[in-house]
Parts: C-alpha cells; sequence; structure tokens
C-alpha cells in the first residue's frame, strides 16, 4: 500500500509543479528524533483573589519538528518516534475570586511535526510513531466557595499530529501515523459562582493531519493512519454552584484528516485503521443557570476534504473495528433557563467538497466498514423550574457527505 501511495505522488506531483521548479535549487531537510524517556509537565495555582486574569500553560511533548521555507523549493524528510509516557497537568486552587477572566490550557503529545511553504515547491515523507506508554493531560480547577467572570479550561491530548501549509505554490508530501498510546484528556472542577461564561473542553485525537493550502496553491497528499491504542479517551465533569452559561465538551477521534486548498486541485489518498476503543464522555450540573449544556462526541475515523477554486480528487478507506465507540453527556439543573446534554458516536465518518461557483469538480472514491459497536447516551435532568429542557443522542456506522457549493458569505 505505502509503495502504490509513493507512484501516486510522484505521478501527480508531476502534474501540478509550475513551469520551471524541476530545475531549481532545491534544499534538503532530514530530521530523526528519539524520544526514550518520559516528558511530563506539572503545574498549580493558588490564589485568594485576583483582580483581573488568572492564566497558567501548561504543555508536554516528546518530539517536535518544525521547518518553513519562503520561496525556495525544500524535500523534507520526518521520522519521529516516542517510546515514553508523556504528561502534564494544571490544577488551580481558588480561594474567593480568579478574576475576570481564567484560563487554562493543558496538552500533552507524543509526535508533532509542522512544515510550510510559500512561494515554492514542498516534497517531503513524513513518519510519526508512539509506542503503548500513556499520554495524558489532566486539568481541574477547585473553586466550589469562589467566584469568577469568563472561565476558559482546556485539555488536549494528541498521539501524533502532522500539519501542513503552502501558500501559493505546491505540495507532494506523504504522512505515515501510527499509535499505539493510550491517549487521554481529562478535566472539569467546581465553581461557586461564574458569572459570565464558562467553557471546559477536552479534547483526544490518535493520529492527526491537516493541511492548509492558500492563494492559488495546489497539493498531493496521501496518508496513512494506523491507531491501535487499547484506550482513548476523552473527559469533562463540572460543577456550579450558579453559571450564567456553562458549557462543557469532550471530543475524542481516533483518526482525523483535515484538508482545505484554496487553490487548483487537492489531491488527497487517505487511509485510516482505527481498532481502538473511543469514549467521549461530558457531565455537568448547575443549581442556577441561564444555559448549561454537555456535549460528547466520538467518532473512529474522521476526513475533512475541500477545495476552492479548483478540483479535488479523494481517495479514501476508513475501517473502524474491534474497540467500539461511545459518546456519553448528562446534563442536572435545577432552577434556570435552558439545560441540554448532546451526544454523538460515530464509526467513520467523511466529508468531500468543491466550489459550484468556481468551476469546482469533485471526483470521490470512498470505502467504509465499521465492526464495532456505536453507542450515544444522553441524559438531561431538571429538578426544578426552567425554561427548555433537551436531549440529542446520535449513534451512526459510516457516514460520507459529498457536495458542491458556493463560498461562504456568496
Amino acid at each position: 500500500m505505502a509503495k502504490r501511495g509513493l507512484i501516486l505522488l510522484a505521478g501527480t506531483l508531476a502534474g501540478i509543479l509550475p513551469c520551471g521548479t524541476a530545475t531549481s535549487q532545491t534544499s534538503t531537510v532530514l530530521n530523526n528524533q528519539v524520544q526514550l524517556g518520559d516528558v511530563f509537565a506539572d503545574q498549580t495555582l493558588n490564589v485568594v483573589t485576583v483582580d483581573q486574569q488568572t492564566s497558567a500553560t501548561t504543555g508536554a511533548t516528546a518530539n517536535s519538528f518544525e521547518a518553513a521555507s519562503n520561496g525556495s523549493t525544500v524535500d523534507m524528510r520526518s521520522n519521529q518516534y516516542a517510546n515514553g509516557g508523556v504528561a502534564s497537568n494544571t490544577l488551580l486552587n481558588v480561594g474567593a475570586y480568579s478574576g475576570a477572566a481564567t484560563n487554562l490550557s493543558t496538552g500533552s503529545t507524543g509526535n508533532s511535526g509542522h512544515a510550510e511553504v510559500t512561494g515554492a515547491t514542498l516534497t517531503g515523507v513524513y513518519s510519526q510513531f508512539t509506542s503503548a506508554q500513556p499520554i495524558s493531560s489532566v486539568s481541574h480547577i477547585e473553586a466550589p466557595d469562589a467566584e469568577g467572570g469568563d472561565v476558559t479550561a482546556s485539555s488536549q491530548a494528541q498521539g501524533n499530529t502532522q500539519s501542513l501549509a503552502v501558500n501559493y505554490g505546491t505540495a507532494g508530501v506523504r504522512v505515515n501515523q501510527s499509535n499505539e498510546a493510550q491517549v487521554t484528556s481529562d478535566g472539569g472542577g467546581v465553581y461557586g459562582v461564574v458569572w459570565g461564561t464558562a467553557k471546559y473542553d477536552a479534547a483526544t485525537v490518535g493520529n492527526n493531519v491537516s493541511y492548509a493550502g492558500a492563494s492559488g496553491s495546489g497539493a498531493a497528499i496521501a496518508t496513512s493512519q494506523n491507531n491501535t491504542a487499547v484506550l482513548g479517551q476523552a473527559t469533562q465533569f463540572t460543577a456550579f454552584g450558579q453559571v450564567q452559561d456553562g458549557q462543557t465538551t469532550a471530543t475524542i477521534a481516533g483518526n482525523n484528516v483535515s484538508a482545505v486548498n484554496n487553490g487548483f486541485v487537492l489531491n488527497a489518498n487517505v487511509q485510516q485503521y482505527n481498532s481502538a476503543y473511543q469514549r467521549a464522555q461530558a457531565e455537568t450540573s448547575a443549581y442556577n443557570f441561564g444555559a448549561v449544556a454537555a456535549t460528547a462526541s466520538g467518532v473512529g475515523n474522521t476526513a475533512l476534504l475541500g477545495d476552492i477554486g479548483g478540483e479535488i480528487i479523494i481517495d479514501a478507506s476508513q475501517i473502524n473495528d474491534v474497540g467500539g465507540i461511545d459518546a456519553v453527556a448528562s446534563t442536572t439543573g435545577q432552577d434556570g433557563y435552558d439545560g441540554q446534554a448532546t451526544a454523538v458516536a460515530t464509526g467513520n465518518a467523511i466529508t468531500g467538497y468543491a466550489c459550484a461557483d468556481c468551476n469546482g469538480r469533485l471526483t470521490a472514491n470512498s470505502s467504509q466498514v465499521n465492526g464495532a459497536d456505536v453507542g450515544a447516551t444522553a441524559t438531561t435532568t431538571m429538578n426544578g423550574s426552567v425554561r427548555s429542557a433537551t436531549g440529542i443522542a446520535t449513534a451512526v456506522g459510516n457516514t460520507a457527505t459529498y457536495y458542491l457549493s458556493k463560498p461562504s458569505g456568496q
């Protein structure tokens, strides 16, 4: 399969390179990284009264790689191997008031890569592998007798992630990702009163590839993703005495590809396999509230592929097997206005699109196989007087969406 993909890239790239590119001088980058030990970051904030802002950023990454070129053709080879555990933890203790704005950001990543070119051609092969050592991110706020203005707390965990960007150029790249690590993001906490908006978010992904093409670019991209961990998990648990707008979200994906091009062609070959059990769980409770909601979303394999201004060619295969997908959302309230719980679980999902008003053309060949259980559970409990109570639970084995449409705003 890998050999066929490389042949596809070579043939496709030759057809989209601008005249003269083949004879221009090419720079080369070779990156080899191996992390064998554990990597961890811990942070604790203890505050009583803060007037303006309380903020904390905690991050841990086994291997990180970045390369960019402006006006010069470049060929890259990157190999990243993470064999140790990765952990990040943030804890905030509040005595009275955490300020008008409270912002916590916590993240853990096995392998991270970024490559970009402007006004040039990028070729490359990027390979990322994580072993069975855990990758975890934890964020928590303890403020049971305290108040806050606006509160944002995010927890993110990734096995492998590779981003690509092309501006007024061309690219022919292959990304190989394999994750065996148990990847988990957890968070939540307790607040007495949040006068504004409280946003708690947990996001987990085993393997992630993102591409952005701008200003008339063209690209041929081949991705191979394998997520074979035992477990992937994203959880958020929150409780409020009083909150104006409480949003508690947990999102997980075994494999994710997002590629959007603004240019003449995007040729995307996507191969995804997930066998890990994926669980997203969001639970929240509030005694008094304006709006309070819990949202849980879990998917085995997902791909978003689009081109605005030209042609898109899609060849995709998605297999979700063995482990199963669970999305669990629960919202409990006493007195207030609007309460909602939303749970969405999907085995395989793909979306492809082109711009109809840009003389765009869409060619798609995709297959989806789901061999695992997929379940969504939503519970909304309103114990007192409220304006509305809403519950949404959606479970889908395979979903594919293709469309031609106008650009947004037209």
